[in-house]
């Protein structure tokens, strides 16, 4: 067990996103975050774990200790051979514990110190302690007595003598916000090394992302940004860029082969059956050799859907890089909501944190580019009307929106821009970061709302100040939002003064 602030370090971020190293010392390699861990069932390796990462450029998998442990024909070759060797592996290894299966079936035959200590001996580098994973729903008694389980055996895994391999410290809670983050606050006292957010599976078999941003924001809260935090069974590509906004690095995936065997195609809108496809939609090394008709009558349809699934799976993991290095996270994130309906939710969910997520936001990135009205709830915009209200202003301001008349400019100390969704621009400051976003001329009513806030605040801020707003169509709910004070201008079809 090591300090969690020398095993990881985050260098790039956009909101609560990150590119990060993880250190991993029993294998000796540091895995660059964020990073996918493809599930390897040690039985049946329908890709190679050796073929994950020399093809696939995979640095890090996870397999389940507990089915090794209770393997007739693999149990002794593993403890003897050890687990890299087993699965011919150069990367590091993470291994489940069993509570997948005690969620499933209610019980397993092995303890937490003799799960971790088959972990340990079999050479694993992140073992994982036997928690409760507490399914969404449940009443919040029945939520609070198996947290205090979990966190007992956290505890007991923290006091566990695992040498430099890294032990887990999985967040549970159901779906009670404050319990998450108060499980987040123990799992990071423990001293522990990772810290999967756990039990999550369900709300997104359900499709319930908005759920699964909520879960993960609090756990966040009690973690605190320094952790390194790992989204258990989070699979699908779709919702990557979502989860890696939130703050999350590691994400374990089975879906790569789970939905080839049943003929699904991965794309990051979404699953397609293979048998609708009349077109691969796809450039990977699968989809540019063959035609849909091609694999499905092939014997080798399961390994080639397997390697499709992967390469668009480690293919966004890479375009989410790409995006928080240019400081366009969100933008892609946005991008991915508009293609089902239930992401759409989840991304407004990630929005209701926008708080959070500015704490970590750099100040300055790529252009803010205003796509739909979401974007007026982005963690920049709220940035700006906070930093409005530090402005000292003359006497008297006027506030026009570029294009609408300036009237008597020369009747005021100082003439600033409005822009929606930022609201009061100060002179000089519109070529700066995020005031020189790219917004439509066709902007939307919350652009205003959010536009109309900004005047507020630095209308509230510098009371000594004779206001006056130029603007053109805002609707009614914007104006209800400008102090009664500021002299209104508005220009238009029916222009009016107030």
């Amino acid at each position: 067990m090591s300090d969690a602030r020398e095993l990881f370090e985050a260098r790039d971020w956009d909101a609560a996103g990150r590119i990060g190293r993880l250190r991993v010392p029993r294998a000796g390699v540091t895995v660059e975050t964020p990073a996918l861990l493809p599930v390897v069932n040690p039985h049946i390796q329908t890709i190679p774990p050796r073929a994950l990462a020399e093809e696939f450029g995979a640095e890090i998998l996870i397999t389940n200790s507990y089915v090794l442990h209770g393997s007739e024909e693999l149990r002794e070759t593993v403890l003897e051979q050890g687990l890299h060797d087993l699965l011919d592996f150069p990367g590091a290894i993470m291994t489940d514990s069993g509570s997948f299966q005690l969620a499933e079936y209610g019980e397993i035959d092995v303890t937490n110190e003799g799960i971790l200590e088959f972990q340990r001996r079999i050479g694993s580098d992140i073992a994982t302690p036997v928690d409760l994973p507490t399914p969404p729903g449940v009443s919040r008694e029945r939520a609070e007595e198996e947290l205090e389980t979990t966190q007992r055996r956290l505890e007991d895994a923290a006091a566990f003598e695992a040498g430099e391999m890294l032990v887990s410290a999985p967040v549970q809670g159901a779906t009670y916000p404050d319990l998450r983050e108060r499980a987040g606050g123990h799992a990071a006292d423990t001293g522990l090394d990772v810290f999967p957010v756990g039990a999550v599976v369900p709300l997104m078999n359900e499709y319930r992302f908005g759920d699964v941003v909520d879960v993960v924001a609090a756990a966040k809260r009690g973690l605190g940004p320094a952790a390194p935090v790992h989204l258990f069974g989070a699979g699908h590509p779709m919702m990557f860029a979502l989860a890696v906004a939130m703050g999350c690095d590691l994400f374990d995936s089975a879906a790569y082969a789970l939905y080839a065997r049943d003929g699904r195609y991965l794309t990051v809108r979404g699953t397609e059956h293979l048998a609708d496809l009349d077109y691969l939609p796809c450039s990977c090394p699968v989809c540019t050799e063959y035609v849909p008709e091609e694999i499905r009558e092939s014997d080798e349809r399961e390994r080639l859907l397997s390697k499709h699934n992967l390469h668009v799976t480690f293919g966004e993991i890479r375009t989410i890089k790409a995006a928080i290095r240019d400081g366009d996270l969100l933008e892609l994130v946005e991008a991915r909501a508009r293609g089902h309906s239930a992401m759409l939710d989840g991304y407004r969910a990630l929005l209701e944190h926008a708080e959070q997520l500015e704490r970590t936001d750099p100040g300055s990135k790529g252009t803010f580019f205003y796509l739909s009205s979401e974007s007026a709830q982005r963690p920049e915009v709220g940035r700006h009307h906070q930093r409005l209200a530090r402005f000292s202003t003359p006497e008297t301001v006027l506030l026009a929106e570029d294009g609408t008349p300036d009237g008597e400019r020369e009747a005021y100390d100082e003439r600033w821009s409005v822009l929606p969704p930022f609201g009061p621009v100060p002179p000089g400051l519109a070529e700066t970061y995020p005031l020189s976003a790219e917004v439509p001329d066709r902007t939307d009513d919350r652009a205003y709302e959010a536009a109309a806030t900004g005047v507020a605040r630095v209308v509230e801020a510098n009371p000594g100040t004779e206001w006056t707003l130029v603007c053109r169509d805002w609707p009614d709910a914007a104006l209800d939002r400008v102090p009664a004070r500021v002299e209104l201008v508005r220009v238009g079809s029916e222009s009016t003064s107030e």
